[in-house]
């Protein structure tokens, strides 16, 4: 939507005696992250309140909004460098140029195009993904020789699952240059509405899905009782049925890698092959 609709809006509004506050309201649910300012909407609204007419913007005296320059180019340039979210009403606020110059500086000149950002649950050190990678390709080996089957694995971790809405993808686009990946958004945030949750499953499905209660931390010896004992008791169901040679995969949290947790794996007749990112159980059955 351009200037001149949203002004347009704006001056109905007006002329049916409903405050700026309220139109801005109305803007915002409309638009969403495309929705002008609250003082843009706040001065419009004054202006047709005090019987103005036009919804255009007054003649400028500057240089002409229209024409490509060096400085336009750069200020551009920069706006985008500050603020790669940024939208085209956002760069229109902060340069004085039009759209009409902005779209070929950004397309023609910079090079560039807006896409949406990925999201990752975690920003990882080099490190940690070096490590990662090292141990994910131990184990693709595995398969590849048939040591290991991939239904045979029972993966558990724990989760938070957020009580709220992902924004749309238009907040999350940002402006990136030729040959430049997208840039992630870590999803989380500390101070939402959360609920704890630890799982177990298997390519085939879930083996124990527990809900940690409201105010209760996950330490060993909650681990062992709430989960560890439940899946192990779901590993002695399937071992009447099959030969099945199982393996319980889980990170080297210190409730993991608590030695209670490794005695008690150790008592079930569980072995433990241990790395510097993760554990691995297995038990013949």
């Amino acid at each position: 939507m351009t200037d001149e609709f949203d002004r347009y809006y704006i001056k109905i509004r007006v002329i049916l005696g409903i405050n700026p506050k309220t139109i801005f309201e109305e803007l915002t649910e409309a638009l969403g992250p495309d929705v002008p300012s609250y003082s843009m909407v706040k001065n419009w609204a004054n202006r047709f309140h005090e019987g103005r007419d036009e919804v255009s913007d007054d003649p400028r005296s500057s240089r002409p909004i229209s024409v490509l320059t060096v400085g336009n180019i750069e200020s551009v340039r920069q706006v985008i460098k500050d603020a790669p979210y940024s939208t085209y009403k956002d760069i229109i606020d902060k340069t004085d140029l039009s759209r009409s110059t902005i779209e070929p500086v950004i397309h023609d000149h910079l090079k560039m195009s807006k896409v949406v950002s990925r999201w990752v649950a975690h920003q990882l050190t080099d490190e940690q993904k070096q490590e990662t990678v090292r141990i994910c390709r131990q184990n693709l080996e595995k398969f590849r020789n048939r040591t290991w089957r991939l239904c045979d694995i029972i993966t558990g971790d724990e989760t938070w699952i957020y009580h709220r809405q992902i924004d749309r993808k238009s907040s999350n686009s940002a402006w990136v240059g030729e040959n430049e990946p997208p840039r992630t958004i870590v999803r989380r945030n500390r101070y939402e509405p959360k609920t704890l949750v630890c799982f177990f499953f298997t390519s085939t499905g879930p083996v124990v899905i527990h809900k940690v209660d409201r105010g209760k931390a996950i330490e060993h010896n909650y681990y062992i009782d709430n989960c560890l004992i439940p899946v192990i008791n779901e590993i002695r169901k399937k071992e009447e049925s099959s030969r099945t040679k199982y393996k319980i995969l889980h990170d080297n949290g210190p409730p993991h890698a608590h030695r209670d947790v490794v005695d008690y794996l150790a008592e079930e007749g569980i072995e433990t092959h241990s790395t510097s990112t993760i554990f691995t159980r297995s038990r013949t059955m």
